[in-house]
């Protein structure tokens, strides 16, 4: 049996990236919750694990890693189970540009500035600050069209099979599109919209809905 932990949060929209592909990869792990926003910050001991006290944090027997993209390329690599990096040079090219535009991009735009303010904050009693989702809109909107050109000639962000452009992706559209400003910018991007009823009912997906 695989001992293997990720430190983190289950709500975490990388902390997901990183169980879905453990999940996709069919590898046995546990999850650590680790509360990097208490009053005192990151605990002591996931700053051991962590410098940046961020999330997740991973461990493989006495290997330790931190940085989401470095855990996924890992987990891909080091157990058996489906490859989820292509082969070809060009469409691993492509998922590298996808991994880059999602958290460049992406990350920010949908999830802290749409699903934030339009559904987070409202149900924990605040006031949406209208501005920022306002302001967000015109970069969602390049996102999605740079996402969904990209993306135009397959089923999956990069080619036939499901890669870690798709694992990245789907934990900040499981949050984007509970906004209701999504099914707006969604509804030029048919294949997007495809994209996301495919990977959201996935058994990985089901397994690591985070509960609030």
């Amino acid at each position: 049996m695989a001992d293997v932990t990720v430190f983190g949060a289950a709500y975490s929209v990388y902390v997901r990236s990183v169980r879905l592909t453990l999940e996709e990869k069919r590898v046995p792990y546990r999850l650590e919750e680790v509360d990097v926003f208490g009053p005192g910050g990151a605990p002591a001991d996931h700053l051991a694990r962590h410098p940046f006290g961020r999330i997740p944090a991973f461990r493989h027997g006495d290997f330790a890693l931190y940085e989401t993209g470095a855990i996924n390329r890992y987990v891909d690599e080091v157990f058996s189970g489906p490859p989820l990096q292509p082969r070809d040079v060009r469409l691993r090219a492509r998922m590298n540009q996808v991994l880059s535009i999602l958290d460049s991009y992406a990350y920010r735009t949908l999830v802290w500035d749409i699903f934030v303010e339009r559904v987070r904050v409202p149900a924990r009693g605040g006031s949406s600050d209208e501005a920022r989702i306002a302001a967000a809109l015109p970069k969602a909107e390049i996102c999605l069209r740079a996402l969904a050109e990209l993306s135009a000639d397959h089923a999956w962000f990069a080619g036939p099979e499901l890669t870690l452009a798709d694992l990245h992706a789907a934990p900040m559209f499981a949050y984007f599109t509970q906004a209701p400003e999504a099914e707006g910018l969604l509804r030029p991007h048919a294949r997007l919209r495809e994209w996301w009823e495919r990977v959201s009912v996935r058994e990985s997906m089901k397994r690591t809905q985070p509960r609030f």
